[in-house]
């Protein structure tokens, strides 16, 4: 029997644990790879935000009152349904968000070992006895927010809305979902129609697809108390100013540049192979991708033949077929993409490889020496366009790693790991990786970046989940009351 029928969800919403037409316009669920319509799906309005939430308020205080081993249970079974609907779902993940199914199938493995992680809170413990000055027992205790907004993107859309759905689930919390509109089926029907199976109850994990009034619904919505957004940079600084008038946390993932340091005892072939997959991989549509590759000008010649030699060997095509990479997700991401790279090289940058775009299938491109402020190198393309500039020695490296307003994901290559561990300590980043490429996610290690690229780890491990997605309460008990001398 199949997980995703689009007959269930045609132009309908996800509200208290039934299929219902929405307030907003209906959105078509479209193929970027050939422009096929794979069905409709509904579109949410800010009423639709107000009436998901007063469901979910009400649904969450029966599932936080559940014993932890029931509650773990739901998560367990729906690690397990990710696995048996995995050929079904990276089907999907193909299709709507262009995935090749090497990275579609990635997508599903970690959102089954996120489940199966976030089966482990209900039981982990939540809070610690405390000393004190007076008689009576102190302590510290972990109590779940209450309702969680979600606002996840198009590029990876199980893996972003997975990593807070089932913890924020996982901790007694019920989940106000808003995937991107143009992958709302693997981002949000997907999941809802996982945690149904998994027997979740109604109410807690509601599916909201729409535009940027009903994120603005959900973070101001008052009993929607933690908003996690993963998204631009510009439209993260939105949400959490939006929260922060509304006293309410927002967990941020921004983007990122992610810097590539090759140190001038590095291995170039095996540099090559690391830069091929963290500048090009999903056709660069990571947060985490490399987007400045900063090598030793001993290598630098030798490491552009490469890379560029790399670029333009790969397939690009339908991601059905046998192809290293797929569309972007639209024409307006495409022109920005080729925009950003014209500009660069009329700046001085050097195209060495692609460059150019078949419809929505842009080419792996390589620019050699970019000016500091070539748009290509200084910001987020979030397409498959390797930047790559020499430096001298380490301080000269870290100086270019460090200039950017990002800091989520750093990839150093060495023979000497030790050296490239003193360097990481000098480059600000949320996430260091010692001779491997920036691309890299587990479902048990802490994940955020610093600066713009957001707010710090908040997602992935006990500890980064429980801050996230419960509050501390203080509580005290005495065996008699307390006098006090007014």
């Amino acid at each position: 029997m199949a997980l995703i029928d689009p007959q269930d969800f045609d132009a309908k919403i996800h509200i208290d644990g039934h299929w219902a037409d929405g307030g907003g316009e209906p959105i078509d669920v479209v193929e970027p790879a050939t422009g096929t319509s794979l069905g409709t799906i509904g579109g949410a309005s800010p009423d639709d935000v107000t009436r998901a939430t007063r469901s979910a308020v009400v649904a969450q205080r029966e599932w936080a009152a559940l014993s932890h081993p029931e509650r773990a249970a739901v998560l367990h079974r729906a690690a397990d349904l990710w696995d048996r609907h995995s050929e079904e779902i990276i089907g999907w993940n193909t299709r709507e968000v262009g995935a090749i199914a090497p990275m579609a199938a990635f997508a599903v493995k970690v959102a089954a070992a996120e489940c199966r992680e976030a089966g482990s809170l209900p039981s982990h413990p939540l809070g610690e006895v405390l000393a004190s000055e007076k008689p009576r027992l102190s302590m510290a205790r972990r109590v779940p927010v209450g309702v969680v907004g979600v606002i996840s993107p198009f590029n990876v859309p199980i893996i972003l809305g997975i990593r807070a759905v089932a913890p924020a689930l996982a901790l007694g919390n019920a989940v106000l979902l808003k995937p991107d509109p143009r992958t709302a089926v693997t981002g949000g029907v997907t999941m809802v129609r996982i945690f149904e199976e998994a027997g979740l109850p109604p109410g807690l994990l509601q599916l909201l697809p729409g535009g940027a009034d009903v994120g603005e619904a959900m973070v101001t919505e008052p009993d929607v108390r933690v908003v996690a957004f993963t998204g631009s940079t510009q439209a993260g600084r939105i949400v959490g100013e939006l929260a922060g008038r509304h006293l309410k946390r927002a967990h941020l993932e921004l983007g990122g540049n992610s810097a590539f340091l090759v140190l001038d005892d590095a291995d170039v072939d095996r540099a090559v192979n690391l830069a091929t997959w963290g500048s090009f991989l999903h056709q660069g549509q990571i947060c985490m991708t490399i987007g400045r590759h900063l090598v030793h000008e001993s290598l630098y010649e030798q490491y552009v033949e490469k890379l560029a030699a790399k670029a333009e060997s790969m397939a690009v095509g339908d991601p059905t077929g046998q192809v290293h990479l797929g569309p972007v997700i639209d024409e307006g991401q495409r022109d920005r993409i080729l925009a950003l790279i014209g500009r660069s090289v009329e700046m001085g940058a050097e195209l060495r490889a692609g460059g150019t775009a078949d419809g929505l299938f842009v080419r792996p491109t390589v620019l050699a020496g970019p000016p500091p402020d070539a748009p290509a190198y200084c910001e987020e393309v979030f397409g498959p366009v390797a930047t790559v500039v020499p430096f001298a020695d380490d301080d000269e490296a870290v100086k270019l790693a460090s200039a950017s307003d990002y800091g989520l994901s750093l990839g150093i290559v060495t023979a000497q790991p030790l050296r490239g561990l003193a360097l990481a300590e000098r480059i600000p980043s949320g996430i260091v990786h010692i001779n491997d490429q920036t691309v890299d996610d587990e479902a048990n290690s802490p994940f955020g970046g610093v600066g713009a690229s957001g707010t710090g780890s908040r997602h992935g491990g006990a500890a980064a989940n429980i801050e996230a997605f419960t509050e501390t309460r203080w509580i005290t008990m005495r065996a008699e009351p307390g006098e006090y001398p007014l």
